[in-house]
């Protein structure tokens, strides 16, 4: 107790004495302590002036032929406030330090990407330059291409009307698609009109949807169509699939498809040139749409919906799958529109034979005339499905 309280005494005194020595007025000689505070102030060697007063910054602070290359410290020294060496390497994709797993979250310690220029931006960090891509590329020509490709359509069908001259009653004794082929094909059908409904309304649906139904209720659609998106999208994937190995080999180049091209199918001249079970428009759309771009667009959405195992997500993977994803599917939009629309009120009949399966011999004849002749010699059966002896011919 005793050496406590002699403890307790010497640190009081102590604290006193601190206390008595900085009130202790300064002497008369006391001029020279002042000189510190002038040499801070005083002008700096050619390295630029050694100050961290801002406002005593000036311009020859760049003098320094190593200045582009001083750290944040050494910046600091000579132009107090400027951190540009810190966001240079920052810019620059160094990694900085993340407690979290490398496994989990790959780039956790990258802040900002490094420079990259992708086709239609500038020489930006990554995620400048997709937000420059998505905004001044892939939204403003992609609606326009939708808009001109509708249009288009509209003014053909006005202007021409549906194609062909008989209308198909659907009871024909010729099955132009089996029961699996037309299941196959709606199932597909459904999956890409909501990908695409969907799609739009995500992409394009501020410029035009926003400003009609307001904010609360704008939310609520896009999130609800971006689920359906979702969940579309593998059936989507697997139907392209199933429809691809079902009517691939009737879609592979065969005889007259090159006539047919050159005369754009008659489509203007009103008699349409011969051709087999699917024509060459058809066949187009069948490797450019189904298979080239549906390889793109089901391959990037599975990357962004992080379906493809032992893939390293990071901001660039996903922001490449994203720009792949958008161009392609545009494209794909506007190439099944003209499919679309040949298949329901552009030509005579076809809607009814996807529906029920079944076309008459006149409807055969006029736009498959190939076709009909290889039924009708025996070469193909008029029914596939067991409601006929395949290799029967046609009655005519």
């Amino acid at each position: 107790m005793t050496r406590h309280l002699i403890a307790v005494f010497v640190l009081s005194l102590g604290l006193c004495g601190g206390v008595f020595a900085q009130a202790k007025p300064q002497a008369a000689g006391a001029a020279p302590a002042e000189a510190p505070a002038a040499a801070a102030v005083a002008p700096a060697a050619a390295g630029g002036v050694q100050g961290q007063n801002i406002f005593e910054v000036k311009p020859d602070a760049s003098a320094d032929p190593k200045y582009a290359d001083q750290t944040n410290a050494e910046r600091a020294k000579v132009q107090p406030g400027n951190n540009a060496p810190m966001w240079r390497q920052v810019g620059s994709g160094a990694e900085g330090y993340s407690s979290l797993p490398k496994s989990e979250a790959p780039e956790a310690g990258t802040l900002i990407q490094p420079f990259v220029q992708y086709p239609g931006s500038r020489l930006t960090n990554a995620g400048e330059a997709w937000r420059q891509v998505r905004n001044n590329f892939i939204i403003p020509y992609g609606g326009s291409l939708v808009l001109i490709v509708l249009g288009a359509l509209a003014l053909f069908y006005f202007g021409k009307g549906p194609l062909g001259h008989h209308a198909n009653d659907g009871r024909g004794s010729i099955q132009r698609f089996t029961a699996f082929e037309r299941s196959a094909h709606w199932t597909n059908a459904i999956a890409f009109c909501v990908l695409a409904i969907s799609g739009v309304v995500m992409a394009f649906g501020k410029f035009f949807l926003l400003p009609v139904i307001g904010g609360t209720l704008f939310g609520w659609l896009t999130w609800t169509l971006k689920t359906a998106h979702n969940f579309a999208g593998p059936l989507f994937a697997v139907s392209l699939v199933v429809v691809f190995l079902t009517f691939v080999r009737d879609n592979l180049p065969g005889r007259g498809d090159l006539r047919w091209l050159l005369k754009g199918g008659g489509l203007l001249s009103g008699k349409e040139v011969p051709s087999h079970r699917f024509n060459a428009g058809e066949k187009l759309v069948f490797w450019g749409g189904v298979f080239l771009l549906g390889l793109f667009v089901v391959s990037s959405g599975l990357v962004l919906d992080k379906l493809l195992p032992n893939l390293v997500y990071v901001r660039e993977t996903m922001q490449i799958a994203h720009m792949v994803h958008a161009t392609s599917a545009v494209l794909m939009i506007v190439l099944f529109m003209g499919h679309i629309y040949i298949g329901t009120i552009g030509m005579k009949g076809a809607y009814r034979a996807m529906r029920e399966g079944n076309v008459d011999e006149a409807w055969a004849r006029e736009h498959h005339e190939l076709w009909y002749d290889d039924i009708k010699s025996g070469k193909i059966p008029a029914q596939r499905d067991g409601q006929a002896p395949a290799g029967r011919a046609v009655q005519v």
